[in-house]
């Protein structure tokens, strides 16, 4: 199995490299991974990297989203840990080339490609002491690699589900790879469930570390000044993370003239067309992030995004939250918006999401289908302070009712350290 796995890499490698012909993304993969070894040992030879009796832990995230989940972990561990080296790696350009700056870690990378030989390069060259996986990207090969050299792996804010294929009749070899994490931790006792009954116990329900990052991000809001001034008094719909058929709605819903209502939209996809064709149909009322002013965005209705890295922080001027995704691949970050108090509304992909349905159930968010349905849910939020403002307290709560998995986390590092395993 194994050898299939590898074989079936190096072919995904080849098909990321034709696409990177004609693929932003996937050029930015590539370009991100050349030259790779000359820089990984540039950076060992380092004089921080070899003091006598250095410490290094690598923390794994897929992309920015995942980053976000980790980073609690990786704050808090540098915390109590401050004598360690912390290596950060990304696979995805969508984090790598947002967060390559970030200051909380030592050194930033890509991940180099799955394959035998990279991982045993790339472990034995950077020699880890613990590692943590953030939520998902079983690298399989990387995996059974660290397992041989018995270094400790935690995987963190794991979500398990019955389709994946751990669970099927042909997932014994990734069963045995999962059985290798020193600890796995869940967001919720489903997940725990489905591990234990293919005979892996080393599981704990921690909650998911989300949730300590946006409060942390609502109780210290950085100001940003255009959307301050754009937001003004009135009351603002922030769509967030969105994709087309998110944005057709939205648009509709600008149309709609609700009294004192403006809105921001932070699309998922920035490139140049995208942003210039999403000007062109909204209209006269909206100007764009990047190119307006403090005196131009004052008199304007729709303020449209074209930079990454800032809706979490956008969330504090508004009113009321959409979150794309929900009529794709599924939803995205509503807990960004529910930490500053906003009612939050998407499509209707949202069931691999806890804190969607939990969030429906509590009616602070809530699921619309057609963009009818989506100025009847604003309408009705709008006209009724009372509403408004339980949906709102709703969102908080729950929020700040989910913290404490950075603190479950830490304190099972506290034991792996001292019970001498790290």
């Amino acid at each position: 199995m194994q050898q299939i796995y590898s074989f079936l890499i190096l072919c995904y490698g080849l098909s990321i490299r034709i696409a990177a012909v004609f693929n932003k993304k996937a050029a930015l993969w590539v370009k991100g991974r050349r030259q790779y070894w000359t820089t990984l040992e540039r950076i060992v030879s380092l004089p921080a990297f070899n003091k006598p009796g250095r410490k290094l832990a690598w923390f794994h995230c897929a992309s920015l989203g995942e980053f976000e989940q980790g980073r609690p972990i990786i704050e808090a561990f540098r915390q109590q840990y401050p004598a360690h080296l912390i290596l950060l790696t990304f696979y995805s350009p969508s984090g790598y080339e947002v967060r390559n700056t970030y200051a909380g870690a030592d050194i930033i990378l890509y991940l180099p490609l799955d394959t035998l030989s990279n991982v045993k390069k790339f472990v034995d060259t950077v020699k880890p002491d613990i590692v943590f996986y953030i939520k998902y990207e079983f690298w399989f090969n990387f995996l059974s690699y660290l397992q041989s050299k018995k270094i400790p792996t935690v995987l963190v804010s794991a979500v398990f589900r019955p389709d994946q294929h751990f669970f099927k009749g042909y997932g014994e070899w990734p069963r045995k790879v999962l059985q290798g994490f020193t600890k796995i931790f869940v967001q919720n006792e489903d997940s725990k469930e489905l591990l234990q009954f293919i005979g892996i116990e080393n599981v704990e329900v921690s909650g998911d570390t989300r949730f300590d990052r946006v409060a942390t991000v609502a109780a210290t809001p950085v100001e940003i000044a255009l959307a301050k001034a754009f937001a003004g008094n009135h009351r603002v719909l922030i769509a967030g993370s969105t994709w087309p058929a998110d944005e057709a709605l939205i648009l509709k819903l600008t149309a709609e003239n609700i009294s004192n209502l403006r809105f921001i939209i932070a699309p998922h996809e920035i490139s140049t067309d995208h942003i210039d064709s999403l000007m062109v149909k909204a209209g006269k009322k909206a100007v764009r992030f990047s190119k307006t002013n403090a005196h131009e965005v004052i008199d304007a209705e729709i303020l449209i995004v074209d930079s990454i890295g800032m809706l979490s922080q956008l969330y504090q001027y508004g009113t009321l939250a959409y979150v794309g995704g929900g009529f794709g691949a599924g939803i995205h970050n509503i807990l960004e918006a529910a930490a500053f108090g906003l009612p939050v509304i998407f499509g209707p992909n949202y069931h691999k999401f806890n804190e969607a349905k939990d969030m429906i159930g509590l009616k602070g968010a809530f699921e619309i289908r057609t963009s009818d349905e989506l100025v009847q849910k604003v309408n009705e939020l709008l006209s009724d302070q009372e509403k408004l403002s339980q949906a709102s307290a709703t969102s908080k709560s729950y929020v700040l009712d989910g913290r404490g998995a950075t603190g479950i986390v830490l304190a099972e590092v506290k034991k792996l350290i001292g019970s001498g395993i790290l």
